[in-house]
């Protein structure tokens, strides 16, 4: 087994603290085992990274799922801005969101926030996901057939359907049921949330 020699150990503490790559990735760029990289470590009382340390660096490398586009004619500019007024009021926006997650009823507030997505940052069709939120008198697969023709999402990609049966048979009910437009990637979350704080930061100096 391929060692880590005496005049490598510095570039060790290099890799691992300066440009934070894994230990994984410090052997294969060092042609050595993880395990040599490991009692290296250890011998030379590297401090390893501690558990939180290392998922924020995970988070950090993780490839983005999307690609935001900078470059945007005025009508682009317009979609972006109402797209992320539509995320501040109707999106979940806690710290601890995973992703991204937009609920609403309005059957054309959906398809232009599925627009924006789509048109400002080229997402990963694969990673949308649909919750509908229905009552239990209505008809489930109408409802996800029309909300599958109207954001061009397949049925596939729809989770199983909130069905709610507490309700007063003559209240108040929303026509095609609710939807909440999912799309896993922290990153985007994240990305959408920063241009909503710049635009309220702009409000405020108004």
């Amino acid at each position: 087994m391929a060692k880590i020699s005496n005049h490598q150990i510095n570039l060790v503490r290099k890799l691992y603290y300066g440009e934070k790559l894994t230990m994984l990735k410090i052997a294969q760029k060092l042609g050595v085992s993880i395990d040599a990289v490991v009692y290296c470590m250890r011998k030379n009382k590297i401090k390893r990274r501690s558990l939180i340390e290392a998922n924020v660096i995970s988070f950090q490398n993780k490839k983005l799922s999307f690609n935001e586009q900078v470059k945007l004619s005025p009508n682009k500019r317009q979609l972006k801005l109402i797209g992320l007024m539509l995320y501040w009021g109707e999106g979940y926006k806690t710290k601890l969101s995973h992703g991204v997650d937009f609920a609403n009823s309005d059957p054309e507030m959906v398809a232009v926030f599925v627009k924006f997505l789509r048109i400002i940052y080229k997402i990963n069709e694969k990673r949308l996901r649909v919750l509908l939120y229905c009552y239990a008198d209505q008809d489930v697969q109408s409802l996800i057939n029309y909300w599958s023709k109207l954001t061009k999402i397949s049925k596939t990609q729809f989770t199983k359907p909130y069905i709610r049966k507490d309700f007063r048979e003559n209240g108040r009910k929303m026509k095609y049921g609710m939807v909440h437009i999912r799309y896993a990637d922290k990153k985007l979350f994240l990305s959408i949330m920063k241009s909503v704080e710049e635009i309220k930061l702009k409000m405020r100096r108004w």
